[in-house]
């Protein structure tokens, strides 16, 4: 039978939110300074992409898996997802207390693989948290303001690099294999956001039970022997992916060149801006979390002026249109050798990035069935986290061999993929036998 929900006001959706902040601050801080760590511990810049491939793997391995989970737990005291994005919370906040004390290269790599374990346990249920809660007309505003704390979470993380650089950096002296201490402290504050905006969120958001057959089902599993209940997860990603809704097929093609591209811009803008502005490490980490900053500022902005237009004019139309956007912008930066006017283009990518972290989520929780969303989910995770883990291991000997070392040329090979995203994002239409999403 199908659960009715209740609409829910503009801050209940707020709050049930505010969660998303600590991760995302946790996410901007690896997009922006997790690879200067590496090159401040000497990392050569070849070898980025296979250092970052943590994220990839750990994200194909453990948000399926605990999206699968999460759909198969019930507790009156602790909910269903609860649970599972607070012990996440609580892992990636150890990490990033720890993060920027890394004495060597292969510690900080360590710490990287749990950092992003403790992460894809807290998203991926969060994800179908917000799905669970909110009435079919309410998901636009849900996953929109989702993409709205995606930007100020990695705002705060950017903007924190930017300030304690300027307040305590010597932007004059680098120390060969060590971590300037100017960057301890933004980790510290994303150790205190990961697990508070969590806890507010927690304890302001009650779930809804599971229904009645659900809850049957459930009792059931707790029953069985536990080689049953361990495979019982891998069971139901393989069933989801046997059964997947063609659109779901389609989406994978276009978050392949997507999530590729992405991944490209924020491993090499810092090699970038060393190559084209001839900065130090420093200043060119510190002009990447100005970009950074500025595309996650605009994101808030539009975040949730994306709703009324995705309603008009269709999500696929908007979509494709700042997935060009975002290519653009790539195409332009490596010609703009002022620090201030290279922030321009970063307009175009914010309003890619807002539409990226916010409408396709909408999509495809209108498409999947409530009892699977939170596997769904994860799946839609693997469909991020395997093109990252195809660009850490193809993406170095490319760079290495056909763009010749160059930063330049890794950012125009991006903006082509993001291109080809768009057109691929022009065949995302919904079956007539699900629920229309463009």
């Amino acid at each position: 039978m199908k659960i009715l929900k209740p609409k829910l006001s503009f801050w209940q959706i707020f709050n049930m939110n505010v969660g998303f902040l600590g991760i995302q601050y946790s996410f901007g801080l690896q997009q922006t300074a997790i690879n200067p760590i590496f090159l401040y511990l000497g990392a050569p810049e070849d070898m980025l992409p296979i250092l970052n491939i943590a994220g990839p793997i750990t994200g194909l391995i453990v948000q399926p898996i605990i999206g699968a989970m999460s759909d198969k737990t019930w507790s009156p005291r602790w909910g269903r997802r609860k649970p599972y994005f607070l012990i996440g919370a609580i892992i990636g906040s150890l990490c990033l207390f720890a993060f920027p004390t890394s004495p060597v290269l292969w510690f900080a790599v360590g710490l990287l693989w749990i950092l992003d374990v403790g992460n894809n346990m807290a998203m991926e249920p969060y994800r179908a948290f917000v799905g669970d809660k909110l009435p079919e007309k309410q998901l636009s505003l849900g996953y929109q303001m989702q993409s709205l704390f995606v930007g100020a979470g990695i705002l705060l993380a950017n903007g924190s690099i930017i300030l304690f650089q300027y307040m305590l950096g010597d932007e004059s002296i680098e120390v060969a294999g060590s971590i300037p201490k100017w960057l301890y402290y933004s980790f510290y504050i994303g150790g205190v956001l990961s697990i508070t905006t969590i806890l507010w969120s927690v304890l302001k958001t009650p779930e809804i039970p599971p229904s009645d057959k659900e809850l049957e089902e459930i009792n059931s599993d707790k029953l069985k022997p536990f080689g049953q209940r361990l495979a019982k997860p891998f069971g139901e990603i393989r069933d989801a992916i046997k059964e997947m809704p063609k659109f779901m097929w389609k989406i994978s093609a276009v978050y392949l060149f997507q999530w590729y591209a992405l991944f490209i811009y924020w491993q090499y803008i810092t090699p970038l801006f060393k190559s084209t502005m001839g900065f130090s490490t420093s200043e060119a980490a510190a002009q990447a979390a100005k970009m950074s900053t500025t595309y996650n500022v605009v994101t808030m902005l539009v975040a949730l002026a994306l709703v009324p237009l995705t309603l008009k004019y269709g999500g696929k139309k908007i979509y494709a249109s700042s997935l060009v956007g975002t290519g653009l912008a790539l195409f332009l930066i490596p010609y703009i050798n002022d620090s201030l006017m290279v922030l321009a283009p970063m307009i175009l990518f914010g309003i890619g990035w807002a539409a990226m972290m916010g409408i396709p989520y909408t999509m495809v929780s209108k498409v999947v069935p409530q009892e699977r969303r939170g596997v769904y989910m994860g799946i839609l995770n693997m469909m991020i986290v395997i093109p990252m883990g195809i660009e850490t291991l193809t993406f170095g000997p490319i760079y290495k061999y056909l763009l010749g070392d160059s930063a330049v040329n890794a950012m125009l090979f991006a903006g082509v993929f993001f291109i080809i995203a768009s057109v691929l994002a022009l065949r995302l239409n919904v079956s007539k036998h699900t629920v229309e999403a463009d």
